[in-house]
């Protein structure tokens, strides 16, 4: 493997969504076929030695990285869904978001007692979504072994709150929010 760091391939966008705001665009790892295979590569690195039976990824960039790496892994993918989206029956979790609140479902069979389970976001801010992931999760008696994020945003400390006790990898991490 290069030299090459992720980091190039994150695009700093100013002033979006609001003035004042410096948006880390995860897309920006997309644009390249090379900035993508280099995530995935981190990705897969970080799970050596890891026992995995199931990759969970919200939506929507999350499926992008957990369904890729569920490949390379050759395990199963576990959708997390908006309400109504998902055809089977499911369960729900509600969790806060900065302004207000959000539910995410998945399918009530999707993950089995005892199942070890990685989960994948694009983005790690608060920690809302991947906790509320890790609760389906643990609701169904998985196990979430890891979770893992391209991009982390330090300053909302998700892994000193609302992560705190589980094991969780950021490739690339920005101070600030």
């Amino acid at each position: 493997m290069s030299d090459e760091k992720l980091e190039k391939y994150v695009k700093s966008i100013q002033d979006f969504p609001v003035k004042g705001v410096l948006f880390r665009d995860v897309t920006g790892i997309l644009d390249s076929g090379e900035g993508f295979r280099l995530a995935m590569i981190e990705m897969e690195m970080a799970l050596s030695g890891v026992p995995v039976d199931k990759i969970a990824a919200p939506e929507s960039r999350g499926f992008i990285f957990g369904a890729a790496l569920a490949d390379r892994l050759r395990c199963a993918f576990v959708p997390i869904r908006k309400p109504g989206k998902l055809p089977r029956e499911t369960i729900s979790e509600e969790y806060e978001l900065e302004y207000g609140r959000a539910t995410v479902h998945m399918h009530k069979d999707a993950v089995s007692e005892g199942d070890r389970v990685v989960l994948v976001d694009d983005l790690l801010a608060t920690g809302g979504t991947a906790l509320a992931g890790a609760r389906l999760i643990e609701r169904l008696g998985g196990k979430v072994v890891k979770m893992i994020f391209p991009i982390e945003l330090e300053g909302f400390a998700a892994r000193e709150g609302k992560l705190k006790g589980y094991d969780v990898v950021s490739l690339v991490r920005y101070p600030g929010k």
